[in-house]
């Protein structure tokens, strides 16, 4: 008897050994015929897989958590195969599913080129249509090598060849087509759908190694419904339009040069807009109680050894020789070693704490140079960066209060939608499971006396200890991690960090670690996209263009000016002797959200007509009444 258990808890049980497919079959036509695959146990076989023994199990649907996986590899190899159709002699080597989609490497004398994509793309719906059956096989190594070589696949043969002779083997026959593959798989092609998309042609190395054949990779995206691939291409090119480096040329921001890979070059307006963004948080945390602190940019190793950084990161900090080389330091790549030397200086008593020390403070890290991305992923950053220090029984109460503060952060710089994860104990880890459960624990409290839904990350805390992370859901649908509320009871332990307790003994604090933009330079690329470079009046770096229509009123529009520039607004004047439709396009292309439009009339009767970025009617005021109203419309929010 076999007995399997669904995923709402009932069984059923067969008198015989059952596949997916009796077990679909068995429940209903309809499910058997969306069945695509199965969990068993919770690990993912074929639909063809038998079941020998009692299992939890669940049919894995088109609808299923995970299933995109399984389809984008299919896609791949609906790729090879249509590639091989059309292009004998191409030989195949790998080809996995990615984030996205999927991609797989080529080897072929004559490149591919964009072109080709369209009819490899038609040939790969004509191979779902055909309804190919999928079948696993199981093979012994040195068949499998023969078999290879005599089809003329060297690359599967050498491949197949270091395989320990006693590993289990499989290869899936796909119609005629075969290909090494440990699964699982669909049943038949045509379960793939036709919600598939090739995108581009690009070079790659066999084994990812430079020194060996270069290969040709094919990538595309597959989903599972035509709607959700219409919708990842239309945020694809809402993306391109939006994309923050061509927008920070266009509004002369900054630049990034080969010289100082990874680092930015801030324009005026840049560092205008980096500073803005920077006050408005700084006035947050003075108002929630924070210290603002500056610690130094270059530590002797010894504190970083101490701390564990050295050992846990070293390979990823700059390091210096100081003292003529008899000694090592690091640029600093995080605050949190340097705050623990702050909270050390002097003895502090419980009622002193919770203590909170904040700093914008300039890190590097040596990110690999394929991984930088314009201001997104840079080497050299500022980190809107705190720690509180606080006793156990403070923990909840500090971590409620500062998600508060994150959330009122988000909400007004224009992100409503923010997924909650608590990333748990990680296999390699400090401190013992009692710290560890308290830990989890307290942010748990915290989060739920938030009134959060959260979702938990297994295994992805850091080493010192649980995070709770929040991600940003943009204007167009994409997510981006920035803020973190980390609970760490191993740090204050290393650097030998305490306060003394109301008992009068000395006790070690919990030190939690936060930050709510992260990277201000990634978080200044993301509000580019987010707005698509048309900022609101108060993040905008230059909020007004006073612009003439003759020369006549070139004497009032700096009247205008310093009005503006008295009331604290930044403007800029536009006195150049060209039409005023090209001085509404050219602003409006630099994403200028205001233009002051004055002539004769304006000049003569102390008006202004006011022109807003992306709209096509203008507002006639007096000045004293313009600028009052764009003094108060430019107001930063303030916080409830």
């Amino acid at each position: 008897m076999v007995a399997l258990t669904l995923p709402d808890n009932s069984v059923r049980e067969f008198d015989h050994p059952v596949t997916g497919v009796e077990l679909a079959q068995s429940i209903g036509p309809g499910l058997a015929k969306a069945a695509l695959a199965l969990k068993v146990d919770g690990a993912w076989r074929d639909l063809a897989f038998v079941m020998h023994d009692d299992a939890r199990v669940e049919i894995v649907t088109a609808k299923s958590p995970g299933v995109l996986e399984l389809l984008r590899h299919d896609a791949a190899h609906v790729l090879a195969e249509a590639v091989q159709e059309l292009y004998p002699g191409t030989q195949i080597t790998f080809g996995p599913s990615t984030e996205t989609g999927f991609y797989y490497d080529f080897v072929r004398d004559e490149p591919f080129s964009t072109d080709d994509l369209a009819e490899i793309e038609a040939r790969m719906h004509e191979i779902v249509k055909r309804d190919e059956a999928i079948t696993r096989e199981v093979w012994n190594r040195d068949a499998a090598v023969r078999f290879f070589k005599s089809i003329g696949e060297n690359y599967k043969a050498e491949w197949v060849s270091e395989i320990p002779g006693d590993e289990e083997l499989t290869l899936y026959r796909q119609g005629n087509w075969v290909d090494l593959c440990r699964g699982p798989h669909l049943p038949s092609t045509a379960k793939l759908g036709h919600a598939f998309k090739l995108m581009k042609v690009a070079g790659a190395y066999w084994r990812g190694d430079a020194r060996n054949a270069q290969l040709q990779r094919i990538y595309g995206t597959a989903w599972a419904t035509q709607e959700q691939l219409d919708q990842y291409l239309f945020q694809l090119a809402e993306a391109e339009k939006r994309d923050h480096r061509r927008l920070g040329r266009e509004m002369d921001l900054f630049h990034l040069q080969e010289e100082a890979p990874g680092q930015v070059f801030w324009h005026p307006k840049g560092w205008t807009l980096f500073r803005v963004l920077e006050t408005f948080i700084r006035d947050r945390l003075a108002t929630a109680g924070y210290a603002e602190v500056k610690t130094p940019q270059l530590i002797d190793q010894s504190l970083f050894r101490a701390s564990g950084h050295w050992d846990m990161y070293g390979e990823n900090m700059f390091k210096v020789e100081i003292d003529g080389g008899e000694r090592l330091a690091g640029v600093k790549p995080m605050n949190c070693p340097g705050h623990v030397q702050i909270f050390r200086q002097g003895l502090k008593s419980y009622r002193d704490l919770p203590i909170r020390y904040s700093e914008f403070g300039a890190c590097h890290r040596n990110e690999p140079s394929g991984a930088l991305h314009g201001i997104m992923r840079v080497r050299a950053f500022t980190q809107d960066d705190a720690h509180i220090f606080c006793t156990e029984d403070q923990v909840v109460e500090e971590c409620e209060a500062y998600i508060r503060l994150q959330l009122g952060v988000y909400r007004d710089l224009g992100f409503e939608k923010i997924d909650v994860k608590l990333a748990l104990r990680p296999t390699v880890r400090g401190g013992d499971d009692a710290t560890w459960d308290k830990a989890e624990a307290a942010l748990r409290s915290a989060l739920d006396r938030a009134h959060l839904q959260y979702e938990d990350l297994p295994g992805e805390g850091a080493f010192y200890g649980p995070k709770i992370e929040f991600h940003l859901h943009d204007a167009i649908g994409r997510t981006w991690q920035c803020g973190t509320l980390q609970f760490d009871a191993v740090l204050p332990e290393r650097l030998d960090a305490s306060y003394i307790g109301e008992d009068g003994q000395r006790h070690r604090p919990v030190m939690l670690h936060r930050a709510i933009l992260g990277s201000i330079e990634r978080f200044v690329g993301i509000l580019i996209e987010q707005y698509a470079g048309r900022l609101p009046l108060w993040l905008s770096p230059l909020q007004i263009v006073v612009a003439t229509i003759t020369s006549d009123a070139d004497a009032y529009a700096g009247e205008v000016l310093k009005a503006c520039h008295v009331a604290g607004l930044r403007a800029e004047v536009d006195l150049r002797n060209e039409k005023i439709n090209y001085k509404v396009r050219e602003h409006s292309h630099a994403k200028v959200p205001v233009l002051l439009v004055v002539g004769k009339r304006e000049a003569e009767q102390g008006l202004v007509a006011i022109r807003r970025l992306g709209g096509e009617q203008q507002e006639i005021l007096s000045l004293k009444d313009a600028v009052h109203a764009l003094v108060e419309e430019a107001q930063p929010p303030k916080a409830v």
